[in-house]
């Protein structure tokens, strides 16, 4: 089994020796790659073939095939020549654990990541340590209407049935009741999860786990991954803390995220991939949440869906129909849109004589369009900061022939939660004092 590690924008070799795939391995990633729900039509987006090397893109995660997986890292620190591995493993951990409301152990996962395990390792290791606490503590039960002709009489008497089929036995009652069962749409995702983690974990201990976990779990019907009922769960005070575990079940399981290319005798494994854009957006809105609840601000996600065009009237049009809009996070209190935060994983430029900053043009068309739909006059384009560098506003522009504001803000994601949530606090502290 060939493992290699490498950051997005990375590459590695095709060949014979070290730290390279053979061809045979670089075909069979490449084709992992093509079949993942986020590639494009030929997953160019996540791997590029140029013969001698395989180039990575703007993903995050785990490529497997037969004999062989490739784990991209997060690139926080463009300028460093060697990132270190277990750092930015710890990272993706951190981000996808905030982004995706896993409540990870923070120490249990840098211990993990530091044992140099995979980051699919890791995150089945810790499914299974969350899922055997849980367990232990008893497993998840809903109530479900049974029917039974019982000698005393349990919950309601079912009139009709007693006078007709019991009619000739009436030391025998026909009685509806909720009774308490543990095979829940819930319980056989986590029943599900195991059979599936169980074949693809390398860890002895962890496989281990899984079949203790799997001889709890023995009265839960096994169903296949691709027809779990995941609309079926609720998440209610009956259940809350199952909450993080079936979050967890959704990123390994979930097909927005994983594909598996396996056969019963021989597995190639799961590819579990994440966009670093979504996840980046993902997590800072996340973050925010946390900071501007408080203050009674929704952070809304990939919301809005106003429309740029309707039909041409000659009269002021309110609703467009055509070329819908989805700003990455807007800033909403009492109904009103109080600021749009579009987020980008790209660096901005380093030359302090660069007077656009190595914005993008049709970033900056993407904003003054937002604010004429949704007639917002703070907006905010946000990048990654290099680590060690002072991140915030970099610069505030003025749209022309109008008094709406647009921040060029940076941020450094290399920093713990709390220092980031700091951050985007004093951010939104500074741009929202207008509508104060």
């Amino acid at each position: 089994m060939t493992h290699l590690s490498i950051s997005e924008w990375g590459k590695v070799k095709i060949g014979l020796g070290h730290e390279s795939f053979s061809d045979d391995q670089a075909k069979a990633l490449l084709s992992a790659a093509r079949e993942h729900p986020c590639a494009n039509k030929h997953g160019t987006n996540i791997l590029i073939d140029r013969r001698t090397y395989l180039y990575a893109q703007q993903v995050v995660g785990v490529i497997a095939a037969k004999g062989c997986s490739l784990e991209i890292l997060p690139k926080v620190d463009p300028n460093a020549a060697e990132p270190d591995q277990k750092q930015s493993r710890i990272q993706l951990i951190e981000m996808l654990d905030i982004a995706y409301k896993l409540n990870l152990s923070e120490g249990r996962q840098s211990a993990l990541a530091t044992q140099n395990k995979t980051l699919l390792e890791i995150f089945i290791r810790i499914f299974a340590d969350k899922l055997s606490d849980q367990v232990k503590r008893g497993l998840a039960r809903n109530y479900i209407e049974c029917e039974d002709d019982l000698p005393a009489l349990r919950g309601r008497l079912n009139v009709t049935r007693q006078f007709t089929i019991n009619a000739v036995r009436p030391d025998r009652l026909s009685c509806r009741f909720d009774q308490l069962d543990c095979d829940t749409p819930l319980m056989r995702i986590m029943a599900a999860a195991v059979i599936f983690l169980k074949r693809h974990s390398k860890n002895h201990d962890t496989r281990r786990k899984l079949n203790e976990l799997h001889t709890m779990l023995a009265d839960i019907p096994i169903m296949p991954i691709s027809k779990l009922p995941w609309g079926k769960v609720h998440i209610n005070r009956s259940n809350l803390r199952w909450e993080n575990l079936f979050n967890l079940a959704k990123l390994l399981l979930n097909k927005q995220w994983q594909t598996t290319r396996s056969d019963r005798n021989e597995p190639d494994g799961v590819t579990l991939l994440f966009p670093m854009n979504d996840l980046f957006e993902a997590y800072i809105a996340a973050l925010l949440r946390r900071t501007l609840a408080p203050k009674g601000i929704d952070v809304i996600e990939q919301g809005g869906r106003k429309y740029c065009l309707g039909d041409y009237t000659g009269k002021h049009i309110e609703d467009g129909t055509v070329f819908q809009t989805k700003p990455d996070i807007i800033l909403r209190r009492g109904g009103k849109d109080l600021a749009i935060i579009d987020i980008k994983w790209k660096q901005l430029s380093s030359d302090i004589l660069n007077k656009k900053h190595g914005i993008s043009q049709s970033d900056v068309y993407q904003l003054m369009a937002y604010a004429r739909i949704y007639d917002s006059k703070e907006l905010m384009l946000l990048y990654p900061e290099t680590p060690n560098n002072k991140c915030g506003t970099r610069k505030d522009y003025g749209m022309a022939a109008g008094p709406e504001r647009l921040s060029i803000a940076t941020i450094d994601i290399s920093q713990s939660p709390n220092e980031v949530q700091k951050r985007l606090k004093a951010l939104c502290e500074i741009y929202l004092e207008a509508q104060t």
